[in-house]
């Protein structure tokens, strides 16, 4: 019944009563009206009917209604983002209705605000998506505790009685479950599990770990399956595979690198082609399907990079140890063997499960040596002929991918020095050397060599895709461009990647390229991952997935499990295809979930450590550009990467937002503040705990001379 009302509603553009339903079911039965009214019940439950105040029914889709997550500003006001949607709709302090930020809501479209802005109201909370919460506890006079949360978008008043605390004192950081409604922002919870003193070092990042539901520890059950896991390989692990034991391979890597995925080997053929293997750990062979050890990876999804440790998907005795592709040990692996001509077309390919041993653990900093500055360690010399090598063909397929769309938008990172205490000490940009280059160039080639083999054999997997980007919003980029006074030839409606390498090709030069640069990557959709192959617009690729890092990401794990199945145990089998394409969707959204969530917790992380920076250097002048200018103020970055904001309150005139141009404008001085322009600040304020930092304008830099000036001052 629940299909034919739904094939009902959605055929007709109006709302219907109990008894247009009912007529048009023909039922004439007590007992199947009964039934009606219940199966009306439940979609209105399940959100999918909307039942409205005169009793009528209507599909929430064909409504006036949306479904979407709240996303709350600081100032009290919010935006629901809608799926699917580019647009999203305000809603005021005042018509929240008890909603808070990551709630699933339902809401009322009221009004446009303006041309591509609609106004709303919360009619419903949906979903709770937040289950716990952090923060700070302390205790009133008459013992009972109170919550203070973690950043300022979230106004719950929680208290907590003292039976429920876990003992916890006052300003321990904890973690809190809701445990009864007082009224819509008041509620009872209690402590679940107490993260440490807020002054202990450390503790701040381990607050920011729990906010995204990442775990410092492992549940009980996976401990025990790891306890079992042999830490060396045995004999029988070996049959069935390709012994690579007596080749050279060879590992690269950051200094501090523990966790070792990839290896690669090299061989310069008689014919001037190039055989390239890039060897993947079997982390599949431990992380058994369906085991406690393969629930919790797929619960974490990915592994959590912060300044001063790894939040691992796998516990450390298989991402550190007998998965991990230490130097000199036997270790198991899916190898990857490609044969390229001096174009870089890939010739011949092979794919089997082998055992391997990593000749020597190399880092970027010495590899980068040897290929940037011609310094080779003694330790190296017996490689660099290989790695040479390598370089070559690593330039060849860039090359390749650059001619067919590759798109670099050459946007830099930072790196947070912290000491012992996890103290920031110093900030400065990533180097993204040769060596590092090479390596990402490699596994490339190895991500869609996979994919395209799994593609055409037309069998269920997962894919790592990258749509095009919609044409409106890279319209308005070239209007801004336009706007700083620069040319550009591009057309909005032109959606290969071609196209967009045309655009940023133009911008190379500029002095505001690094800016321009992530604007323009601010217009792509974000990559995620998918059951069907949409190609990845970024990397001008047909076909790609990502089977590289498999210690620390899930998908590629779930790749390595269909390599083993389909190719080296040639299961095809109809219950084997129905199962991975039931469960490959939701596998799909998980893992992109879980990227979305510890991309959030490494920049919630960087953000926090910055600001603690700059707690220290407050009154001290910097030279940065602006990178952001909006009606409240505009947002300069440093050339350490640290970002900051010089308030609208703080200038020292009034000034208007031009929002077409992207500038600030004094209303007597006429002094113009716009995206792009270099400018020297004084740090005003820093919060750690807010994760904000305030800048006041010095004066505007007419030159790069000026700049540098300062740097030798």
């Amino acid at each position: 019944m629940k299909d034919d009302i739904l094939n009902i509603l959605r055929n007709d553009d109006k709302s219907l009563d109990v008894y247009d339903i009912q007529n048009r079911l023909n039922i004439k039965d007590a007992e199947s009206l009964e039934e009606l009214l219940k199966v009306l019940n439940e979609l209105e439950q399940e959100n999918i009917v909307y039942h409205t105040k005169k009793d009528r029914y209507m599909l929430i889709e064909n409504s006036h209604l949306r479904k979407g997550i709240m996303r709350v500003n600081k100032k009290g006001f919010g935006f629901v983002e809608l799926d699917g949607v580019a647009d999203d709709i305000y809603i005021d302090q005042d018509n929240m209705n008890g909603a808070i930020h990551d709630d699933e809501v339902l809401v009322e479209i009221t009004s446009k605000m303006n041309i591509d802005r609609l106004e709303g109201r919360v009619l419903k909370i949906i979903k709770r998506n937040v289950e716990q919460y952090i923060g700070e506890i302390n205790f009133d006079s008459k013992g009972l505790g109170h919550l203070k949360l973690d950043g300022d978008k979230i106004k719950l008043d929680i208290e907590i009685n003292k039976e429920d605390s876990l003992n916890a004192v006052d300003g321990h950081k904890v973690v809190v479950e809701l445990t009864k409604k007082i009224s819509n922002y008041r509620f009872k919870g209690k402590v679940c599990k107490i993260i440490g003193h807020k002054h202990d070092p450390g503790v701040d990042i381990l607050s920011t770990v729990y906010k995204y539901k990442f775990d410092v520890d492992f549940p009980e059950e996976v401990k025990e399956e790891v306890q079992n896991i042999p830490m060396e390989v045995l004999p029988e692990e070996k049959e069935g595979r390709r012994d690579l034991t007596g080749e050279e391979i060879f590992t690269i890597d950051g200094d501090d690198t523990r966790d070792i995925d990839d290896a690669i080997s090299i061989e310069k053929m008689n014919n001037g082609h190039y055989k390239l293997g890039v060897h993947i750990a079997d982390v599949s062979h431990y992380v058994k399907e369906d085991s406690p050890l393969d629930k919790e990876a797929y619960n974490r999804g990915t592994s959590v990079y912060l300044v001063d440790r790894v939040i691992p998907m796998l516990p450390h005795e298989l991402s550190n140890g007998i998965c991990s592709l230490n130097p000199e040990v036997e270790r198991l692996a899916i190898s990857c063997v490609m044969e390229f001509d001096g174009s870089g077309k890939q010739l011949n390919y092979e794919l089997f499960p082998s055992v391997i041993k990593s000749r020597k653990q190399m880092t970027y900093n010495k590899v980068n040596d040897i290929l940037e500055r011609n310094i080779v360690a003694e330790d190296y010399k017996e490689f660099e002929k290989s790695l040479r090598e390598m370089n070559d063909l690593a330039h060849i397929l860039r090359k390749m991918k650059v001619k067919r769309g590759y798109i670099d938008f050459d946007v830099d990172e930072a790196k947070i020095i912290v000491d012992e205490n996890c103290k920031p000490i110093e900030i400065k940009r990533r180097y993204r050397g040769e060596g590092e280059k090479l390596i990402e160039d490699f596994m490339i080639a190895a991500n869609e060599c996979v994919a395209t083999h799994i593609y055409f054999m037309n069998l269920p997997f997962i894919y790592r895709v990258h749509e095009v980007p919609q044409p409106d919003k890279i319209s308005d980029f070239l209007r801004f461009v336009s706007s700083l006074g620069y040319s550009v030839k591009g057309d909005p409606k032109d959606t290969r990647p071609t196209a967009l390498q045309y655009i940023l090709e133009q911008l190379h030069d500029k002095k505001e390229f690094p800016i321009l640069s992530t604007l323009l990557l601010r217009c792509m959709q974000k990559a995620i991952y998918k059951e069907i192959n949409l190609g990845h617009y970024a990397l001008g690729s047909q076909c790609y997935t990502h089977f590289t890092s498999p210690i620390r990401r899930y998908p590629d794990t779930t790749v390595h499990r269909l390599l083993h199945q389909y190719l080296f145990d040639g299961n095809l089998s109809e219950a084997i295809v129905n199962k991975w394409e039931a469960k490959m969707p939701f596998i799909a959204e998980q893992c992109s979930l879980r990227e979305r969530n510890a991309v959030d917790c490494e920049r919630e992380v960087d953000d926090l450590k910055m600001a603690e920076y700059m707690e220290n250097h407050i009154g001290e002048q910097f030279d940065g550009m602006i990178s952001s200018v909006t009606n409240f103020g505009m947002f300069v970055q440093l050339d350490n990467l640290i970002e900051g904001l010089v308030p609208v309150r703080d200038m020292p005139d009034f000034f208007h937002f031009d929002e077409e141009h992207m500038c600030l404008v004094g209303e007597k001085s006429k002094i113009k503040y716009t995206i792009g322009e270099r400018i020297r600040i004084k740090v005003v304020r820093a919060s750690k705990e807010k994760r904000e930092i305030d800048f006041e304008i010095v004066r505007k830099l007419e030159n790069e001379k000026e700049s540098e000036n300062k740097k030798e001052n």
